[in-house]
């Protein structure tokens, strides 16, 4: 069965720096084309995308571009953060969208993904 697992969140001082890591497992390395994406969730705050793929690279949120750097190595997901804020304190999330290959184009809301992990705790204090 398909697993989604996220790791490497930490508590970091104010411009700080993390590497996020997911991991798909139950799935063979072949199909491995499937659009992934990040998410997170701050204490009051919406459900946000933060960074994905498309057809000709990542792509990224306004508020993650420069500073973070989204990569892919088959069912390994890895996020750069460098410059972290601490209004980025949240619970980040993996999610991967079997149904939908990135050539395909990728979407940014979580009503697209039918995987999520269970989150990886990003603590920036100020």
């Amino acid at each position: 069965q398909v697993q989604v697992d996220e790791s490497g969140g930490d508590s970091v001082e104010t411009g700080g720096s993390l590497r996020l890591t997911c991991v798909v497992s139950g799935i063979e390395d072949l199909y491995a084309g499937f659009c992934m994406a990040w998410f997170r969730k701050g204490p009051a705050k919406k459900r946000e995308w933060i960074a994905g793929f498309q057809p000709n690279g990542e792509s990224y949120a306004d508020s993650a571009k420069g500073r973070f750097t989204n990569s892919r190595d088959k069912l390994t997901m890895y996020l750069q953060m460098n410059s972290l804020q601490p209004e980025e304190t949240a619970m980040y999330y993996c999610a991967a969208d079997l149904g939908r290959p990135i050539w395909h184009g990728c979407q940014d809301h979580e009503s697209a993904f039918d995987y999520w992990g269970q989150g990886t705790q990003v603590t920036v204090s100020s």
